[in-house]
């Protein structure tokens, strides 16, 4: 099973990150989170692991509307600046596939992804990802492209009145989800696989994410959408999840939203923040720690258990 590529930042740590969060720009990311364990109903083996701090906050993509770039001087870019590393064979074939379909008018860069280099590349760690042209992701139009800026994929998506996780590479449709796997041994000595979903944070870009120029889930500037994370992001949540696993979230994050408990996420437009919030449950991985080898972007299946 092919483990997750996690697309990292150049090495570093806790100097562009540390600068945004002393100017008040980003939240700390130690603080107060309430998590909610509950059994898959698909599955006897299976628990969700999940953060309603960061699935009910009200987080929603800000790409040219205030968003910074995760690299200085490339707002434009969102978090397109570094390319996108496909998960498996599968995921690279799946985005083939749409990448043929698209045309000049809707892919800015659709003479030089088609044509010489192509649109995917080897990075300098062997691993295959989207080619980086001019600076970022060959499938990114930039301003003034009369298309529109942002994702050819993901725009050619909406406009199919397709869902973009359908087009884009596994890692792109997920951000800022993160999910994680670990078969957790329980003292009766059956095991149960732990599968967590929650906030892709700048921890869950390995060290390298503490440089980052800045980054959304941490800003406050970010939390202003009308509805919740688990509501805007239902399709990817259901495929993350699947629709029994998806259902069940849903009823939990409606409880806590109807009970008027506090959200306890630092940001001011998801309301104020509590004193005191639930740990991650036992067999959780630690925060920071980077995607466990069993972490499959964009699938449903599991990894073998550890006995």
């Amino acid at each position: 099973m092919a483990k997750t590529k996690t697309v990292k930042p150049d090495k570093g740590r806790n100097t562009g990150g540390a600068q945004r969060r002393a100017a008040g720009e980003e939240v700390g990311l130690d603080h107060a989170r309430a998590w909610v364990e509950f059994p898959d109903p698909a599955d006897d083996e299976q628990v969700f692991r999940c953060d309603l701090t960061w699935l009910t906050s009200r987080w929603g993509c800000v790409f040219g509307q205030g968003c910074q770039g995760i690299r200085e001087g490339r707002a434009s870019d969102g978090c397109c600046t570094l390319g996108a590393h496909f998960s498996d064979e599968d995921d690279e074939k799946r985005v083939a596939a749409h990448a043929a379909r698209l045309t000049p008018e809707n892919w800015q860069f659709h003479a030089e992804g088609t044509s010489g280099r192509g649109w995917a590349e080897v990075n300098e760690d062997g691993e295959r990802q989207t080619r980086l042209h001019q600076g970022a992701c060959i499938f990114l139009n930039r301003p003034g492209f009369p298309g529109g800026m942002g994702c050819a994929l993901h725009t050619m998506a909406l406009e199919e009145g397709r869902e973009p996780l359908e087009t884009k590479p596994d890692v792109c449709w997920q951000l800022p989800i993160r999910r994680t796997f670990e078969w957790v041994e329980l003292p009766d000595g059956e095991q149960r696989l732990y599968v967590s979903i929650g906030e892709y944070d700048r921890r869950g870009w390995g060290p390298g994410g503490h440089d980052l120029h800045w980054w959304c889930t941490g800003a406050p500037s970010a939390h202003g959408a009308g509805e919740p994370v688990y509501v805007s992001y239902r399709p990817e949540l259901t495929e993350l999840m699947g629709p029994a696993g998806y259902a069940r979230l849903a009823e939990l994050c409606e409880e806590r939203l109807a009970a008027g408990l506090p959200l306890l996420a630092p940001h001011p437009a998801d309301g104020p923040a509590a004193a005191a919030g639930s740990a991650p449950p036992a067999g959780s991985a630690e925060p920071g720690h980077a995607e466990p080898a069993h972490t499959v972007p964009g699938r449903t299946d599991r990894p073998g258990r550890t006995d």
